[in-house]
């Protein structure tokens, strides 16, 4: 029966202490691994060819998928900057208007109106929100929002026309009348007022001595009458 099978009867245990231990029979017989056949070298080289072409295949996807995401890249920059830089315009352009309309009352009025323009101006840019434009309503969008940057450049350049502060062109005489009333208050604040008393009077007693010697002279006139 093939229970009673056993193969260590088929061993011979002298044969197998001669052996030294790790040696193939090939190797113990003295034969050297065969040459490769044609065949298996044209497989190897077709194999490598094909993982040479799928790796260039890996390759121009990814050149494609790296130009588009760079195009979408500098797309999204173009849109940032140039929203960036109106805000920033806007923004600058309230601010120094809101300065000159504190120092110069007198243009309270215009500037007010300036004011609210370029504010109703920079919350339209703000508001614009490419994010909700789908691919039906993209070309009515991006029109309407074009629509809103030229009306905001038009406020901004009206800004700068009728406020040269927009620009930054009144900063130096704004500053130099800053300058000349510092020097008046701090003339004021360097003399007391016995100085000024005394310099009033140096300034006032050759008119003083004049109206007394005519005085003297009409008192002199009508006593002799």
């Amino acid at each position: 029966m093939s229970s009673d099978y056993d193969a260590a009867e088929f061993i011979d245990g002298d044969f197998q202490g001669k052996k030294s231990p790790g040696a193939s029979p090939s190797t113990a017989a003295g034969s050297t691994p065969r040459a490769p056949t044609r065949e298996e070298v044209d497989s190897k080289v077709a194999e490598a060819q094909q993982k040479l072409a799928e790796l260039r295949r890996v390759q121009e996807d990814l050149e494609r998928e790296r130009a588009a995401l760079e195009e979408t890249r500098r797309r999204q920059r173009e849109f940032q900057t140039g929203r960036v830089e109106m805000i920033q315009n806007l923004t600058r352009g309230l601010g120094l208007l809101e300065e000159a309309e504190f120092a110069a009352r007198r243009d309270a009025e215009q500037m007010a109106k300036a004011l609210a323009d370029l504010r109703d101006a920079l919350a339209k840019v703000q508001a614009i929100n490419e994010e909700t434009w789908t691919q039906d309503n993209f070309n009515a969008e991006l029109t309407r929002a074009l629509t809103t940057l030229e009306n905001a450049r038009m406020e901004w350049n009206s800004a700068r026309l009728k406020f040269p502060v927009v620009s930054g062109q009144s900063a130096e005489p704004l500053a130099s009348a800053g300058g000349a009333q510092a020097g008046v208050q701090s003339l004021f604040a360097n003399h007391s007022f016995s100085d000024w008393c005394r310099l009033s009077f140096a300034v006032t007693w050759p008119l003083a001595a004049v109206v007394a010697l005519a005085l003297l002279v009409l008192v002199i006139l009508l006593a002799r009458r």
